[in-house]
Order: C-alpha cells, then sequence, then structure tokens
C-alpha cells in the first residue's frame, strides 16, 4: 500500500498512533455512518464493569455459591494431601536408625498413600463438579446478557442505528460475548480457586516454617508489582483490540451486503485497501494486546523460580545447621511451588480477563445507553379513525440544521395525500415524525386531536402499516412474510393481500407457492418481487393510516398499475401518505405536496398544480421529456 493511499485510509479511519492527550482515536464513516466505534482508552471504571459483570453471576447465585464451594473443597483437598507428605516422608521413606522395620514402614506407607489417594479422588470430584456447575452459571449468564442486549436495543431510537454500524452492533453479540464467555467458564473460577490456594498455602507454609514462608512471602510484592504495570499496560491494550475488531467487522459486513455497488463502480481495489489497512490496524492492536498479556507467565515465572531457589537453599541450610525434617523441608519446596503456581497462572489469564473486560464494556454501553423517550400520561384510544394534521412542524436531525420548516397540512380518513420534490426535500421525514421514529420537533402533530405525544408509541405504531424503498424480508415462508403485516391473519387473508398486491401470480410459481422458504433477505427473487412482498405485507394489517414511502419504484411500469389498483382498494377507508417520484403515482392523490428545502412551496391536485405552472408542473414537465 503506498504512502498516499495509507494518508488517506488514516484520515479517514484514523490511526491508532496516541494523540496528544495520551488515547488513540478512529472514526468509521462506511456508507455514512458514524460513531465511535474506533475510540480507543482504558476501561472508565474496572471494577464498575467486573461489579456489573458479576451481578449476572448473582441471577444463578445458590448455583454460583455451589460452584465457589466445591472450588474450596478441591483447594484443602490438594493443600492437605500435599501436607500429609511431610509424616509419610519423615516416619516411612528417610531412612534413620530409629526408625521401625522395613515392613512396618512399608505399611505405613501403604496407608499413607491409600489416604493421600482418598483425599485426591475428592479434589478430583470436586474439580469436575465445579466446572460442570461452572458452565451451566456461565451460559446463563451469558444467555442473560445477549437478553438485555438485544431487548435494549429494540428501545433505541432510530437515531441510533443512524449513527453505528451494523457490523460493530453485531461484534457485540458474537466477539464481545464470546470473550466474556471464555473468562467466565474456567478463567473466574481458576482466579477464586488460585486466591484460595495462595492463603491456605501461606497458612501452611508459616506452619511448617516461618523463616521459609516468610522468604516466599516476601517475594510476593514483586510478583504483585510486575503484575501491576504489566495488567496497566494491557487494559488500554485490549480496548484498542476490541475496539479495531468492531471497526472490521462493521466494515466488512457493510461491503460484503453492498457487493453489487462494490463491483459496479469497480471499487475492489478500494475495498481491499481499505480493508488492508483496517486488517492491519487490528493486527497491531492484538499483537501488542496479546504480547503485554503474554509477557505477564515469563515474566512471573522466572521470579517464582528465583523464590524457589532461594527457599531451597535455606531450607537446606536449616536440615544442616538446625536439624529441620526433611518432610518438612519437603512440603515447604512444594508449598512454595504451589504458592507461586496460582499466581503464575492467574497471569496467563489475564489476556482473557483483558478481552472479556473490554468487551463487556463496549456491551455495557449499549445497555448505558439513552433508549427512545419514554410514554408519559399517554391515552389509548378504542379505535384510531386516522384525522391526521400537522401545524407549524419544523424538525432538524442535528442541532442547529433544520431540515422541515413549518409544515402545516391536514389528512382525512380515505384521503391520499402526496409528498413530491426532490431529493433532500424532507419528504420522508414527514413520515418518521408520524411514527414518532424522531421526536425533538417544534409545531404539533396530531392525529384524531390527539398529540402523537398522548398516544402510546406501541398503539401508534399499531396503526400505522408502511412500506418502504428499501425492501427487508426476513428468514422464514413467503406467508411467513406476509403475515408479519398481521401475525392472528389467516391463510386466506395472506392469499388475499398477495392477490392486492399483484404478487399472488409469481408467488405460485415458486417451487413450493406461500411455503417457499427466503433466506438471505429474499436473495433468491428479484428487487421487484421483495417489494411486492413488502406491500402485501401492509395490505393484511387493518391499520387505518397507510404510509408508501417509493413503494413502487422497484417496479416495472405495468406491475404498478395493477399494484395501483389493488392498493385504491384498500386506501378506500385509510389515511394515506404517499412519496414517490414517478409523478404517475400521484395524479389520483387528493393533495399534492410539493416539498423543496423543507418547505411546502406547493399544494393541491395534480389538475390544479399543473395549471398553476409552477415546480410541480416543472417536474411533470421534466420527467415527461425523460419519458
Amino acid at each position: 500500500m503506498d504512502v498516499k493511499t495509507q494518508n488517506r485510509l488514516a484520515a479517514k479511519y484514523g490511526s491508532s498512533a496516541k494523540n496528544e492527550s495520551g488515547s488513540s482515536s478512529a472514526t468509521i464513516n462506511v456508507t455514512g455512518k458514524r460513531g465511535n466505534i474506533g475510540a480507543t482508552g482504558k476501561p472508565k471504571n474496572t471494577w464498575k464493569t467486573i461489579k456489573r459483570l458479576l451481578s449476572y453471576l448473582s441471577k444463578e447465585a445458590y448455583l454460583f455459591i455451589a460452584a465457589v464451594s466445591f472450588a474450596i473443597l478441591f483447594t484443602l483437598a490438594n493443600l492437605v494431601a500435599s501436607y500429609l507428605l511431610r509424616p509419610i516422608m519423615n516416619g516411612f521413606i528417610y531412612y534413620s536408625p530409629d526408625n521401625s522395620s522395613l515392613i512396618s514402614r512399608l505399611e505405613g506407607l501403604g496407608l499413607g498413600l491409600l489416604i493421600m489417594a482418598a483425599i485426591y479422588a475428592v479434589a478430583v470430584i470436586s474439580q469436575y463438579a465445579q466446572q460442570r456447575i461452572m458452565l451451566t452459571v456461565s451460559q446463563n449468564a451469558l444467555k442473560h446478557m445477549r437478553n438485555d442486549l438485544y431487548r435494549k436495543l429494540q428501545t433505541l431510537p432510530m437515531r441510533y442505528y443512524d449513527t453505528h454500524a451494523t457490523g460493530d452492533i453485531m461484534s457485540r453479540f458474537t466477539n464481545d460475548v464470546d470473550a466474556i464467555g471464555e473468562m467466565l467458564n474456567t478463567t473466574l473460577i481458576q482466579i477464586i480457586s488460585g486466591a484460595i490456594t495462595i492463603v491456605g498455602t501461606i497458612i501452611l507454609m508459616l506452619y511448617t516454617n516461618p523463616l521459609l514462608g516468610g522468604i516466599t512471602i516476601i517475594m510476593t510484592p514483586l510478583l504483585t508489582l510486575a503484575s501491576k504495570l504489566i495488567i496497566k499496560s494491557g487494559q488500554s491494550a485490549y480496548i484498542q483490540q476490541q475496539k479495531n475488531l468492531g471497526m472490521l467487522n462493521a466494515f466488512s459486513e457493510e461491503t460484503i451486503s453492498g457487493q453489487k455497488v462494490v463491483k459496479v463502480f469497480n471499487h475492489e481495489k478500494i475495498a481491499n485497501e481499505e480493508f488492508e489497512y483496517l486488517n492491519n490496524q487490528l493486527c497491531e492492536a492484538q499483537i501488542k494486546a496479546q504480547f503485554t498479556a503474554g509477557i505477564m507467565g515469563p515474566v512471573t515465572h522466572q521470579l517464582c523460580n528465583v523464590s524457589y531457589a532461594i527457599t531451597a537453599c535455606v531450607g537446606g541450610l536449616l536440615v544442616i545447621f538446625k536439624g529441620f525434617d526433611i518432610g518438612g523441608l519437603t512440603i515447604s519446596l512444594n508449598y512454595t511451588r504451589s504458592f507461586n503456581r496460582p499466581i503464575n497462572e492467574i497471569s496467563m489469564q489475564m489476556n482473557t480477563v483483558f478481552s472479556a473486560l473490554a468487551g463487556a464494556e463496549r456491551i455495557f454501553e449499549v445497555l448505558d445507553e439513552e433508549p427512545e423517550t419514554p410514554d408519559t400520561n399517554t391515552i389509548r384510544p378504542n379505535k384510531i379513525k386516522g384525522h391526521i394534521k400537522l401545524n407549524n412542524v419544523s424538525f432538524g436531525y442535528v442541532p442547529k440544521v433544520t431540515v422541515l420548516h413549518d409544515i402545516t397540512l391536514y389528512a382525512k380518513p380515505g384521503q391520499k395525500i402526496a409528498f413530491v420534490g426532490s431529493t433532500g426535500a424532507g419528504k420522508t421525514t414527514v413520515t418518521n415524525l408520524l411514527s414518532r421514529f424522531y421526536d425533538n420537533l417544534t409545531g404539533e402533530i396530531t392525529i384524531d386531536d390527539i398529540p402523537i405525544e398522548r398516544l402510546e408509541r406501541a398503539f401508534l405504531r399499531q396503526n400505522i402499516a408502511m412500506v418502504l424503498q428499501d425492501t427487508h424480508l426476513f428468514t422464514g415462508t413467503v406467508r411467513e412474510n406476509i403475515r408479519y403485516g398481521r401475525l392472528d391473519a389467516t391463510d386466506e387473508e395472506v392469499i388475499q393481500a398477495a392477490k392486492i398486491a399483484s404478487a399472488h401470480s409469481f408467488i405460485m410459481h415458486l417451487p413450493q407457492g406461500y411455503d417457499t422458504v427466503l433466506e438471505c433477505d429474499g436473495a433468491n427473487l428479484s428487487q421487484g418481487q421483495r417489494q411486492l412482498l413488502n406491500i402485501a405485507r401492509a395490505a393484511i394489517s387493518k391499520a387505518p393510516i397507510l404510509v408508501l414511502d417509493e413503494a413502487t419504484s422497484s417496479v416495472d411500469t405495468r406491475t404498478e398499475k395493477h399494484i395501483e389498483e389493488g392498493m385504491d382498494a384498500i386506501m378506500e377507508s385509510r389515511t394515506t401518505f404517499v412519496i414517490a417520484h414517478r409523478l404517475s403515482t400521484v395524479r389520483k392523490a387528493n393533495a399534492i405536496m410539493v416539498l423543496e428545502k423543507g418547505h411546502i412551496v406547493e399544494r393541491g391536485t395534480h389538475e390544479e398544480l399543473i395549471a398553476a405552472n409552477g415546480r410541480y408542473a416543472d417536474l411533470y414537465n421534466e420527467i415527461a421529456e425523460l419519458d
């Protein structure tokens, strides 16, 4: 990759190099989506994150306590079994003239080994039980976390999805949750067991020989200091790794789903360059993260070896000059190794801990997002008739940038109101406000003289059926996709809706008709066929308000006429808003609103606007010339 390309991508996505404030930054803007996907830095509050993780384990409190209890039993069994080496060695193995006969020593040795074997058997059973129980606890915790995350996403406003890449959101369900799962499955219980082992070992070491125990304990601050320094470096490295992974996933998801656009504009090379850049950023972050975590093991291991060597030398001198027993020296050295082993193991697990905490923080960021403005003092009328008024409505997606200016209009049940105008005039924004996808408007929107803020949001949307320009079909049968508009619809109603939308004919030519399974957003259908199913989905709804946002833009003129005939039937008693570039689709509208730069510049019927010879007439004549 040449320097010019490198600089261009660094400017677009940001660099992993640290800025003056000491943290690095990167922002993804693929397909116009913005967000803090690449933001970096240390965890805002590590202990708060740990506390929130533990709250998920508390939902299985009894099982978690059982797992910890078995971990304690496992640790104690190992410590006791190790201590039995002292009397066994002193009484039955180490030779002394005062010892009993060989047969007695062998019998005692055999009994001692049997007791040790029984204790180790208890340790094995305990370890199996704690691992099995902890697996259940961790998987249930992950289940609750995924449920919370998904439920939270359902409450977030559309603004959140407009400013966050889909791939990065999905990364929280996959990479981040998996990282947490890896820690909860094994690492957490190992840390608990290791802590218990350290405490128990200190007690037995000091009981066996205070001097040798003290030597091992004195080395602990060195181990702690080394671990602390490496952990401090590793936390930010793992945050960076998870952020870069989210960026790469976001870019991959968007370019793969948009392959037709990539290919039609010959952007394969550019896409490869951007992927390579993001992949390199991720690689660098992973190298740093894995190195800072991986170096902890060798460092602490060597410090443990130094501690072991000092203990062995001092212990040998005590045996020679102070009469310290061989069994005591043996278990002291064993405990020195046992004391260092959990420290070593915990340090080796830090990469998993770092990754899990980084993933947890990203998940909790979503859970802490502000949801849609909650319903307060709302009502749920028995029936919505469809009288809609907009009074001096102004709105902007971002502060100080107004896209709608003083929009005033009304619609009665059964009327068809059309919006026309150039791209970006604000047509779709009007329908977004009607559905309360966005709030923070000035002016007032009422339905049946009730301000939409007073209507329960779920009830409001239940009474609005929409057909969007961007089609979306779910994995499932054709029948299920149409029935998505009203889940209690009968099979006959599904077929009738398909006929209204002119979809019945092509559906019957599918391999299994209405039971044909659609996957990958209906990839086995044409764009027009997918749109027909979306229209059928709206047709089956009994919502009194219908919104058609470029609903026929993906179908040919002949199919469009069939659809219009069918839609006329379902629009008779509905208040319908139509957004269309094809002016032929709005001729029958009761009123046509011509928008330019967020203002209604003209309004009237098709005939009235043509006669006025204004902006609408210009648009109509331009399209007529193109035809």
